[in-house]
This record gives C-alpha cells, sequence and structure tokens, in this order.
C-alpha cells in the first residue's frame, strides 16, 4: 500500500488540517509553534514502529480549548485524530482477487483511520459485498436448489443466516458455511482486512536524532550488552556498533582477530569502505577519511577508555595531513554521520516503512542541507515514503514544489481587536499564505532562482526581462537572416540596472564564469559606471553599454529600434485608436531634455487621458516577442534596427 492522503484532526493545536496529498516524499513548511510536530505525531500514532511509539492521550493530545466538552462533541463514539488513504498495488488487488473473485473492490483505495482509546487502526474498504458473495456461491457449484435458498444474501452475516437455516445441508452449502466461519472475524471484509494489513507500513517518527559516539571499549562490551556490567549500552554506543556494521565489520570480527595483520586488515576494509559512503553525500569537504582503529587504553585516558582495548574512529583531514577523534569534528559533521548511519540500519531492517523526519539537519550548512535532500531521494525514497518538516530555505525542494505543503496556525479576526485561532491548516496553494510562513519556500525559491544563473559558463547581465525579450527577438530575426545574432552560448540573465551588477556579479565569485554586463546608459549613471569600472567588479572591456555600442551618449535598449519602428510597436502594443496613436514627430519632440526614444514615449503618455493604459517597459517588448514577423520586413525602419542589433551582438561575441 502507498500513503495517498492525510487529515488530522482534534489533536493538539490541529483541530481539522484539511485533506492533503502524499507524495513518496512531502516536505512541510512553517514556522515555529505552527502545527508540523503535531501533524507528524498524529500521522506516527496511527501505526507506529516498535521503535517510535506513539500513542494518543485525551487528555495531554485532545485540544486543550474543547477538552471539557470532549463528551458533548464526541457522543458515541471517541474523536478521530488521524484519518488516512492509501492506494492499493496491483499485487494486493490481485491476492484478494484470489479468492474473493475479480472486481471484489469498488475502488483501488481504501481508508485508514485511528481513534482515541482505540487498540489498533479502524479500516474502510472498498469492498463490493454482493459482488463477492456471488463469486463464492459460484465458486461452490450450486445446482439451483442449492443455491435459491441464498438468493436474498446481501452480506456476510445474511448468508451465513441462510445456511444455517437450511435443514439438512448439502455437502456443498456445509463447505461453504465453513468457509465462511473460517474467515478472520467471520465477514469477508475481515478476512479482506487480514490479507492486506501486512502491507501496511510502519511509522517510524524522528525528531530527536542520537549522535555516534567517538570510542567503545571492546573488551567489557558483551559483559554490558547481558547486563553483567555496568553501564548499559548507551545511545551513541549504539549508532557506534551500527557505524561498524554500516562499515562492514562488527565488535565480534574485531575481537575474532587473531594477529595484528588481520585486524588491522578488517580496520583499513571498514575504513575505506565508510569513507567511501561518506563522500558520496557529504560535499562539504572531499578531503576527509574515516579511520577505524583499535588500541589499547593508556593510563591518563579519560574513563574507561584507560585501559582494556578501545575502538575508535577518527577523521583524517587529507589537506591539513591531520587525524582528530571523531567526537571533535563539527556538530554538522557528525550529525550527518550519524544519520547516514541510523538510515542505513534502518533501510537493511527492511519492512514496509513510513518515515516521519521532524526538523533534519537545524546544525548544517545550506550546502550540506542539500545533500541531505539528495540523500533522501536517492537513498530513501526508492524504499519508503518521507515526509520531514522545517522551516530552513535550504530543505525546501525548489525544483519540485508539487511535494511542499505550507503548515500554519490559521487566525481569523471576526471584528477589529478579536482574534481567532481555526488551528493548525495544512495548505496545497503554496504560494498563497502570511508572510512569514513563506519566507521559507521565498527563500528557496530565490536560491534557485540564483543557482540557475550558473547554468551558463558565459553569462550576460542585462537590466530587465524587456531586454532579454528584445534580444532574443532580434537575434532570432538575424539568424533567420543568416546574420550575426548573440552567440548561443550566451545566458542571459536580468540584473536590475547598473545599481544591481555588483551585487549580482558578487554571487559568481569562485564560480569560473566568464560574465559580461550589457546595460541602459543616462548621463547620471556615468559615475557609477566609472566606480563599477574602478573596483574592478568586472574587467573594463566586459561593461558594455547601449550607449557606447551605438555612439550615442545616452541610450536603452529601445534605442536599438530605429525611432519609428518602436513608435508603431509601441502603438500596437498598448492597442491605441487611431486618435490617440503616437506619431514620430509627436514623440520626437516630447521631451527635448533627452535622446532616449523610451523616455520620449513616457512622456507622450503622462499627457494622455485617463482611459488609456498606463505606459511601461515590458508591453512592447512582449507584443514584438508575440509578433517576430515584424522583423522580418525588409523595410528601410526594420534593416536599420537589425544592423544597430548586429553590431551590438557583435561586440558582445567577442568578449566569448
Amino acid at each position: 500500500m502507498r500513503l495517498a492522503g492525510v487529515r488530522v484532526t482534534n489533536f493538539r493545536s490541529v483541530e481539522d488540517s484539511g485533506e492533503f496529498d502524499i507524495n513518496q516524499i512531502l516536505c512541510l513548511v512553517g514556522k515555529n509553534e505552527a502545527g508540523k510536530t503535531a501533524v507528524l505525531q498524529a500521522l506516527a500514532g496511527l501505526s507506529p514502529h516498535p521503535s517510535t511509539p506513539i500513542t494518543f492521550d485525551i487528555e495531554r493530545d485532545y485540544p486543550r480549548r474543547h477538552l471539557t466538552d470532549y463528551a458533548k462533541r464526541h457522543v458515541g463514539r471517541d474523536a478521530v485524530v488521524v484519518t488516512t488513504k492509501w492506494e492499493l498495488t496491483e499485487d494486493e488487488i490481485a491476492e484478494v482477487a484470489e479468492q474473493f473473485g475479480e472486481g471484489w473492490n469498488d475502488s483501488d483505495t481504501l481508508t485508514i483511520l485511528r481513534r482515541y482509546k482505540a487498540s489498533s487502526p479502524e479500516w474502510k474498504l472498498p469492498v463490493n459485498v454482493p459482488r463477492v458473495l456471488v463469486h463464492l456461491i459460484q465458486k461452490a457449484n450450486f445446482n439451483a436448489a442449492e443455491k435459491a435458498p441464498l438468493a436474498k444474501a446481501r452480506n456476510t452475516q445474511e448468508l451465513r443466516s441462510a445456511l444455517e437455516g437450511i435443514k439438512p445441508r448439502t455437502e456443498k452449502q456445509d463447505l461453504l458455511l465453513t468457509r465462511i466461519d473460517q474467515l478472520s472475524e467471520k465477514s469477508i471484509t475481515g478476512e479482506i482486512k487480514q490479507l492486506l494489513e501486512p502491507g501496511l507500513p510502519r511509522f517510524m517518527y524522528f525528531s530527536h536524532y542520537d549522535r555516534m559516539a567517538g570510542q567503545l571499549r571492546l573488551d567489557t562490551y558483551n559483559s554490558r550488552k547481558r547486563g553483567e556490567q555496568g553501564p548499559p549500552i548507551d545511545l551513541g554506543e549504539q549508532v557506534f556498533l551500527d557505524f561498524l556494521e554500516y562499515a562492514g565489520t562488527s565488535v565480534d570480527q574485531i575481537n575474532a582477530a587473531t594477529t595484528y595483520e588481520g585486524l588491522n586488515a578488517r580496520c583499513e576494509a571498514a575504513s575505506n569502505r565508510i569513507t567511501d559512503q561518506l563522500l558520496e553525500y557529504w560535499t562539504q569537504n572531499p578531503n576527509l577519511e574515516i579511520e577505524v582503529r583499535v588500541t589499547k587504553g593508556e593510563p591518563n585516558d579519560k574513563p574507561p577508555f584507560n585501559e582494556g582495548v578501545v575502538a575508535r574512529a577518527r577523521v583524517k583531514n587529507n589537506l591539513h595531513k591531520v587525524t582528530v577523534p571523531f567526537s571533535e569534528r563539527s556538530a554538522g559533521f557528525i550529525w550527518f554521520f550519524s544519520f547516514l548511519v541510523k538510515f542505513a540500519q534502518v533501510q537493511k531492517g527492511g519492512g514496509e516503512l513510513v518515515l516521519l523526519l521532524d526538523e533534519p539537519g537545524l546544525t548544517l550548512h545550506g550546502k550540506a542541507q542539500g545533500d541531505l535532500l539528495r540523500y533522501f531521494s536517492e537513498k530513501l525514497a526508492p524504499y519508503h515514503q518521507v515526509i520531514f518538516s522545517t522551516h530552513s530555505p535550504f530543505m525546501v525542494p525548489a525544483d519540485d514544489l508539487p511535494s511542499v505543503r505550507i503548515v500554519e496556525d490559521h487566525i481569523t479576526s471576526p471584528r477589529p481587536g478579536q482574534w481567532i485561532s481555526e488551528g493548525t491548516k495544512v495548505r496545497e496553494d503554496t504560494l498563497v499564505t502570511d508572510r512569514d510562513t513563506l519566507f521559507p519556500l521565498q527563500g528557496a525559491l530565490g536560491y534557485e532562482v540564483t543557482q540557475s544563473l550558473f547554468v551558463g559558463k558565459h553569462t550576460l547581465l542585462v537590466e530587465g526581462p524587456s531586454d532579454i525579450l528584445y534580444l532574443q527577438a532580434f537575434s532570432s530575426s538575424l539568424r533567420r537572416r543568416k546574420r550575426e545574432g548573440l552567440d548561443r552560448r550566451w545566458t542571459i540573465c536580468p540584473a536590475g540596472g547598473i545599481d544591481k551588477i555588483q551585487p549580482f556579479v558578487s554571487l559568481f565569485v569562485g564560480a569560473r564564469l566568464a560574465i559580461a554586463a550589457l546595460t541602459d546608459f543616462a548621463k547620471g549613471d556615468r559615475r557609477k559606471l566609472e566606480n563599477l569600472r574602478q573596483n574592478r567588479i568586472l574587467e573594463s572591456e566586459r561593461l558594455l553599454t547601449f550607449a557606447s555600442l551605438l555612439g550615442l551618449d545616452e541610450a536603452d535598449v529601445e534605442d536599438v529600434f530605429a525611432p519609428g519602428l518602436y513608435v508603431s510597436i509601441v502603438n500596437h502594443a498598448f492597442e491605441l485608436p487611431p486618435a490617440k496613436q503616437l506619431a514620430l514627430k509627436q514623440v520626437q519632440e516630447a521631451d527635448s531634455g533627452t535622446t532616449r526614444i523610451v523616455k520620449k514615449v513616457e512622456a507622450c503618455f503622462r499627457v494622455m487621458p485617463p482611459e488609456v493604459s498606463e505606459f511601461d517597459h515590458f508591453s512592447p517588448a512582449e507584443w514584438l516577442f508575440q509578433h517576430p514577423e515584424v522583423l522580418d520586413e525588409d523595410s528601410a525602419e526594420v534593416l536599420d534596427s537589425l544592423n544597430r542589433a548586429e553590431t551590438v551582438f557583435s561586440a558582445v561575441n567577442k568578449l566569448l
């Protein structure tokens, strides 16, 4: 079975989360105290794994403000805490069909829920009982007389009663009655539930992530394990034992070594294997190695490691040529390493599991959190569904927003000054919520956008989206004419103007990319341009302006157009009626203080009547991109514009 949907009700801060879908990996995003932990713990209590037992308690878990009204609110039956929808696999459907016939189910999904005080989950199966009864009767090979008394039976109990009422029964009728009595709970649905129950995964909930101890006494381990000597094996030591197994060895195998070479070979093999596995997902420092050493305790070591035989984990930095105890590495490294070991053992244990991870990786650097997401996707998701909560932007899978759900404490204000909480809600509309809750998602998207800038080795910074559309339109038209367009190796990125170039270029430091900037230029930008050149944020020849390329005192991307062509595009883009359409002479005289065509058009629009749309830079670019055939004409204005565009592209391409 595969978990397909969840709805949490009547649990702590969650009065009704609303139903939300579940993918193979699901990320719950929300600020602190939003209710993420409550959602995970409610789900964990549906079918908890023995290693992470979670139970529901009315006094502890029922929403406190309604606790005194519990009996009135839930008459006859206890409150439902969690309701889940599951998709049946083809194998599960076929297994049931072998006993109860094809078409036994009305749906491929079923519902499983759990209430307060319930000792087990409650199943709601999509069984078509009348159809199954027909199958059982047909399978019994009754003749017409044997079948007749059973014709009115509509459920298992009615069929049993009908069979018990037949005196005397034939052998075939006795066999069918025996078959029914042998069903689990003496019902068809009970038997089908028993068949499907092994496929219900256990839920493992993790909020505390055990950190591995760096050393372990080997000579006392077995007696401590048997309880003959104290102290008992603690959680950190247990992770160390899991680490040895993850590395391909064990305490018993190390203890069984009878020669130095045998012991050394065992330790080196474990060291090599664990290092290979670690570096696959720890990209923060590729110069690390994990070493396993077995030494005798030294008198001045901290007890109990001052005597006996001690297994130690050490981390070697090949760059600095030094080894340090595992326990002295960064908190993030210890957490990540311990997590890999723990979940390798979980996976090795097998069985159907849903993993619920509450705020994993908080001590990790943002890039390491990205590695953790990759581990979820590559190592956990192929075998288990994973649901995790976070408020870190780096733990939000920005490339897979359908796998993100927003968790928030929904507050309403029926009247000024009055605030009412409707409890925790889980929402699928990830881009419609309050600002604080949305912050991690915005951060993730922002980070994803900046990372996308690094896709191209050659990046051309321009002012805004309209520049991109204009340059693409000109380049496509020139290529259609077998002339020089913008080289396809360039990745165009909007930077926002001269003021924004420096912070954008700073994002690329160390990336070994070829960056150039092509910007608008007004007379007031001269000092900004000189500052950029003096700061050497870009090499001087890689900082281009439309003004310098076109031989003008000042210019925007719109000045690549012949003035008449740009005016025509504006008229079409804003659908100006004939009486309001701009004329070239009118535009040229609109603002004598500038030569920039776009500023002259802005001046014209400022005196337009209110019913005319306000001017913006993007609409003409969008219109041209939707009507590229305009640049396929051979008018003097189009050819003049293409000549200017080719001059710009030629200068930019020379920087490759």
